[in-house]
Parts: C-alpha cells; sequence; structure tokens
C-alpha cells in the first residue's frame, strides 16, 4: 500500500524519484561489502557475490542491500577515504568471471593462491589489494587485445569523462611512488590544460590499463543492478559528501575545494575532543558557478549501479565544522554559523544535486542540534535516519521516542557501522539500557538475551520509517556460531581512531553459509511479517 507523502512534505523535488522506489515499506540489510568471502572468490566480498544476496534477499523478503562506499581508495582501507569520486575499486572484481580467462590456464591457476587469505579472520586489505593488482596486470597483458579495438570499450574509454583523467593520475600515483600529489614534478601539481592534453598522449599506454581495470568493474557492478532490478531489489551506495585531499578530484578540480580548512565534527558521543578527518572543504560558491559540474559527473556514474544512495554526512551540506589548518579539532567551529544560513544552504545545495539524478538520496543525518535540518529534510523529501536508542525527545522530558512518531520519510536503522554494535551498547550503556527497557515494558538483563536482539530487530521493521534497514551482522548475532566469540570483533569502524581493526571486520560464515541457513531466512522472514 503507497503512503501518502504529499501530507509530510510538499515539495516536488523528490516526487519522481518517491514514484520510482515506491511509496511502501521497505527492508534491507546493509553491509561493507569487504566483509564477504564466498567460495569462488579471493578472500575479499566481491561484486559477483552480490549476486547470491540478492537472491538470498528475494527469499526472505527484503527489497534493498545498502553498501558502504566501492570507490577507489588506493593503499587506503577506509572506504570513506576514495581518491576518486567516480573509479570503483578493482580489489572488488571477481576475478574467476573475467573474460576470455580460460584461455589462459596458467593464470588461472593462480587464482589458486587466494585461498590462503579466506581463511584469515581480519580482512587483510593491503596484501590482497597488491595481489590483485598483480594478478590484473597479468591478465591485461594477455587479455587487452581482445578489447582494446572493441567498440563497447572504445565508447567507455571516450564517454566516460572521468576515466581518463583517473587513468593518468593512477599512473603518475605509481610513478612516484604512491605520494600524495604535491610531491610530485613541480609542473605536473598545477597542470595547465594544454599540459594535460599532451600528457593523455603520451601516457596513452600506461593509461589503458586502468581505464580497462574500470571497464571490467564498471561492467561487473552494472550487471548485479541489472539483475538485482529484475529480482525486485534496489541497490543503496554510499556517496560521501568529501573526498580525500590526496584524490585525483582535489588534484584536478582544486578550485571546488580549499585545503586552508579540513572538515571534521565537534566534540560528541563518539569524541570527546571532536574529530579531524583532514579532508577539505568545498568552495560553495565556485561550485554553483560552475553548474555544480562535478558534483553531476560524480552522480551520474553512480546511476549506473545504485537506485538509492546515502549522502553520508547530509548535515554537512548544510554547516560543515571547520578546522584550521594546524589546529585541533575542538578549536573549529561552524560554516556557515548562523542557522537560517546553514538551512539556505543546504536546501540550495540539495535542490541541484536531487535535480541532477534518478536515485532517491537517504541522508545520514546523525549528530547534534540536528532538528532544524531535519525538519529541511522532511520538507524536501529526502529521508534522514533513526537510531531507536539515540531518538529521543531531547527539548522536553528527554523521554524516547515512540515508533509510530518518526515521520515516513525516514529511515530505521538499529545500528551503523560507526556506532557499537547492539550487543555492545548494550553491555557498555547499562543506565540508557535500563530507560530503554522501562520505554518498552522489558525486563533488563545485564546480557543482551537473543529474545531482547530480536525483539530489538523486530521493532526496527515496524516503525512508522518507510525505510528499514540493519546491518547484516546483527541478524547474523542471532545464532552464536554466526558471529565471532568476541563481541567486539563484530565492530566495523571506531570513529576518531586509527586502529587497525577498523575497515578489517568480516563476517563468520562465508557467504554460502548464509545464504543457505535455513533458520537464518526462517528467522528473517519473522521479523519482517506484521505481527
Amino acid at each position: 500500500m503507497n503512503i501518502d507523502l504529499d501530507k509530510n512534505t510538499h515539495h516536488h523535488l523528490t516526487k519522481e524519484l518517491w514514484d520510482k522506489i515506491g511509496r511502501h515499506h521497505h527492508h534491507g540489510i546493509a553491509l561493507p561489502l569487504f566483509s564477504l568471502r564466498s567460495k569462488k572468490g579471493c578472500g575479499v566480498g566481491e561484486f559477483l557475490d552480490l549476486l547470491q544476496l540478492v537472491d538470498f534477499c528475494t527469499e526472505v523478503g527484503l527489497d534493498v542491500i545498502q553498501l558502504l562506499p566501492l570507490n577507489d581508495t588506493g593503499r587506503e582501507s577506509s572506504p570513506y577515504n576514495a581518491i576518486s569520486s567516480c573509479g570503483l575499486n578493482p580489489i572488488f572484481l571477481s576475478l574467476w568471471a573475467l573474460p576470455y580467462l580460460d584461455n589462459f590456464p596458467d593464470l588461472k591457476l593462480e587464482l589458486v593462491l587466494f585461498n590462503k587469505y579466506k581463511r584469515l579472520q581480519k580482512f587483510p586489505y593491503n596484501a590482497i589489494q597488491h595481489a590483485k593488482e598483480n594478478f590484473l596486470r597479468k591478465y591485461f597483458e594477455n587479455c587487452f587485445k581482445f578489447f582494446e579495438k572493441d567498440p563497447i570499450f572504445l565508447e567507455f574509454k571516450e564517454k566516460q569523462n572521468w576515466v581518463k583523467p583517473y587513468a593518468l593520475f593512477k599512473v603518475f600515483k605509481s610513478r612516484f611512488a604512491h605520494k600524495n600529489w604535491s610531491q610530485w614534478q613541480k609542473k605536473l601539481i598545477n597542470p595547465s590544460h594544454r599540459l594535460l592534453k599532451r600528457l593523455y598522449e603520451e601516457e596513452d599506454h600506461n593509461m589503458n590499463f586502468y581505464i580497462f581495470t574500470q571497464f571490467l568493474c564498471h561492467n561487473q557492478l552494472k550487471s548485479v543492478k541489472t539483475y538485482a532490478n529484475q529480482k525486485g531489489v534496489f541497490l543503496k551506495g554510499d556517496i560521501p559528501i568529501l573526498i580525500s585531499p590526496e584524490s585525483l578530484d582535489v588534484w584536478l578540480y582544486r578550485e571546488d575545494f580549499t585545503l586552508n580548512y579540513s572538515a571534521g565534527s565537534p566534540p560528541d558521543m563518539f569524541s570527546e575532543e571532536g574529530q579531524n578527518w583532514g579532508f577539505p572543504l568545498f568552495q560553495w560558491d565556485i561550485v554553483e558557478k560552475n553548474e555544480f559540474s562535478w558534483w553531476k559527473s560524480r552522480l551520474k556514474t553512480a546511476s549506473d549501479f545504485y537506485d538509492i544512495f546515502r549522502i553520508d554526512h547530509i548535515i554537512g551540506f548544510y554547516r560543515i565544522w571547520a578546522i584550521k589548518r594546524g589546529e585541533k579539532a575542538v578549536n573549529g567551529s561552524y560554516i556557515p554559523f548562523q542557522r537560517w544560513a546553514a538551512i539556505n544552504q543546504g536546501e540550495m545545495i540539495l535542490n541541484h544535486l536531487v535535480s541532477a539524478t534518478k536515485m532517491l538520496p537517504i541522508g545520514e543525518d546523525l549528530g547534534l542540534e540536528v532538528g532544524n535540518i531535519r525538519q529541511s529534510m522532511l520538507k524536501m523529501g529526502i529521508p534522514g535516519t533513526r537510531v531507536p536508542r539515540w531518538e529521543r525527545h531531547f527539548a522536553t522530558d528527554n523521554s524516547f521516542i515512540p515508533y509510530d512518531e518518526y515521520p515516513p520519510v525516514t529511515l530505521t536503522t538499529v545500528s551503523t557501522h560507526d556506532s557499537e554494535t547492539l550487543e555492545q551498547w548494550w553491555v557498555n550503556n547499562p543506565d540508557d539500557v535500563k530507560e530503554f527497557c522501562d520505554h518498552r515494558n522489558w525486563t533488563y538483563s545485564p546480557q543482551l538475551t537473543k529474545e531482547n536482539r530480536y525483539n530489538l530487530l523486530k521493532d526496527s521493521h515496524h516503525t512508522a520509517s518507510l525505510f528499514h534497514i540493519n546491518p547484516l551482522g546483527e541478524y547474523l548475532a542471532l545464532f552464536p556460531d554466526l558471529v565471532w566469540k568476541n563481541p567486539n570483533d563484530e565492530r566495523i569502524n571506531l570513529p576518531g581512531t586509527m586502529l587497525p581493526s577498523n575497515w578489517s571486520y568480516r563476517t563468520r560464515p562465508t557467504l554460502e553459509d548464509i545464504v543457505n541457513h535455513k533458520d537464518l531466512k526462517s528467522t528473517m522472514k519473522s521479523l519482517i511479517k506484521p505481527s
């Protein structure tokens, strides 16, 4: 049954996007793709692994798969530290499915060498990234001849306007030992259009490897989207609003950014001293003058793969915690400072972006003092995010907000990749949990029982929100044999830290074990089913 959103939003901006997705309840799972491991894979979740996950979702009644960012991050394991806004990370390529691989049995045999990575509890990003690149170079040497005159490949090379700059950047990144572009040859730090044109011609042969790799990545992920849509499943991508200062985007489109400040967050529940993320800020007046061309290119590329996109830290479009170069995060301040200016800026940016895409945006709007921002998003028909354990009437009695008071134009989730898992929250915050149990009329227990976990997940699927998407790991935790014995090993990221455990999470069971687990499937069906 479609819900009449006109009662909650008077904005035409997102109407067609909602019509495409459907104004009814949607249920899904969220995961970092790298956390999976399959029988055919190379010790990391891969694009074509998603085909099995699509079938699993169809069987249990889910229609959304939400992924962490899949962009190329170079040698950095954090998916939020991309060196390209459009290029995909080749670490996710399903090598076993590459065209013409059967013609080269010796090369195909090398895939066996990746099996050692599947046995590790933690995802070894750098080892697999290095091994896959070596394999892809050998594959390129043997197989590029089958593609270099293929009209489809040539069309990709010419029409994807981001791919040549990406490839040129990667050539120099490799040539200069992966140093920041600010440490390259002087003439390359601020290349003129004339120099770039010459470099594209001179480096064409070297660029082909990176263009070819992106061609393979794009074909695989686009095929997943096609398959998912045929099965009635939507793919939801993640587009952070910020990008690495070492990225090709900052290198070539520098006028859109300022490097005199970096983005971060004020002191909050995650960090007493605040956080400095190190990402440059946008110069929105210049971005607007350039008609948002960089953003439009980014969204156009993403729409090849996704039906819905998560805007990470959407509140940064309204106002950003800006830290002067060399200063501590706690000494930062909001830009713009005035609330009215923040609302005007956020709505201006989102109007431009949403008008330029066919993907429905969903904002991650978690943080301090976001009430007016949430109202602005609601007016535009852009869903925000609701985490029940954090949703309180802060302005009045601090009580928990009842589920039926959540606006339909929202997404409910029990936890995020940056937060404690349900079990960690339950054990580490007894006072908070006791209040929550009183709110739900539950009996408090110091340990999270299976019954309480089930009820938390069940509740999350039956709020007034139209989207209900939880981390895959929270469902797996209903069965002790599907999670690691140490609950801390189930956490994906601890914000504000540089721990080696960050972004190394992988599921204990293989993908095949997950999708074939009968009790898991029947339990997930029961969670979604109305009481």
